[in-house]
């Protein structure tokens, strides 16, 4: 199991990369490989089938907290182990067991105006494990969220680190740098290309990119751990 961070300044292809991992955008050159087989058009929706994605506008419909974590999945076919199953690993469960009158057929409102960014971001990540993925991506999935509210979405997602199990992943496209000083690699990006890797004190020993976009953020009076 290992917790992996791309960074870098707006335009570098976090977001690019991202999307081809999730097999969104096909390389105009070259082959995926995974697990030392090519991701091909007949191997690409099996390889999705796989994957939880959690971007940074979660989609909320105007239902219950039940079905937006079994989202688009028949009423008869809701596995509600799995449902709550997923919302214990998204740290969301307690909430919706001990301050919603009506628990998990509590309904969201529209775009789940009943509930606070960081819960919407919560019952995000829960839609993401609901299916057991083997790879979760998280696209920049707490930039929208205030520091605070960031700050412990990223403590339930790094304690998911330490919950499932070697052979899942977890992969996160950060654009401020608490997001990833707990995370085991990061991969610094620069114009497509991969600048350097290590983990956050390595590349601030070794790399005098990543240093510079330490420095660049901690200037920020606003925002001082944004990196673009």
């Amino acid at each position: 199991r290992q917790i992996t961070a791309f960074v870098g300044t707006t335009g570098s292809g976090k977001s690019t990369l991202a999307d081809v991992i999730a097999g969104i955008l096909q390389p105009e050159s070259g082959e995926i490989y995974i697990d030392d087989k090519i991701l091909s058009p007949q191997t690409i929706r099996s390889w999705q089938n796989i994957i939880g994605y959690v971007p940074q506008q979660i989609f909320l419909v105007d239902d219950t907290i039940r079905r937006n974590i079994a989202f688009g999945i028949d009423d008869k076919e809701i596995d509600e182990d799995a449902v709550i199953r997923a919302a214990k690993m998204a740290q969301i469960d307690e909430f919706i067991s001990s301050e919603l009158a009506d628990g998990y057929n509590s309904l969201v409102g529209e775009r789940g105006v009943r509930l606070s960014g960081g819960q919407r971001q919560r019952i995000g990540l829960a839609r993401a494990l609901y299916h057991d993925p083997q790879l979760l991506v998280l696209d920049e999935a707490t930039s929208a969220l205030d520091n605070v509210t960031e700050r412990s979405v990223m403590e339930t997602i790094n304690a998911l680190g330490n919950k499932i199990d070697n052979s899942k992943t977890i992969v996160i496209i950060a654009h401020r740098l608490s997001t990833v000083q707990q995370c085991q690699h990061i991969v610094l990006l620069e114009k497509g290309q991969i600048e350097a890797q290590g983990t956050y004190q390595n590349l601030l020993e070794v790399s005098s990119a990543f240093r510079k976009l330490v420095n660049s953020v901690s200037e920020n009076s606003e925002r001082t751990d944004y990196v673009g």
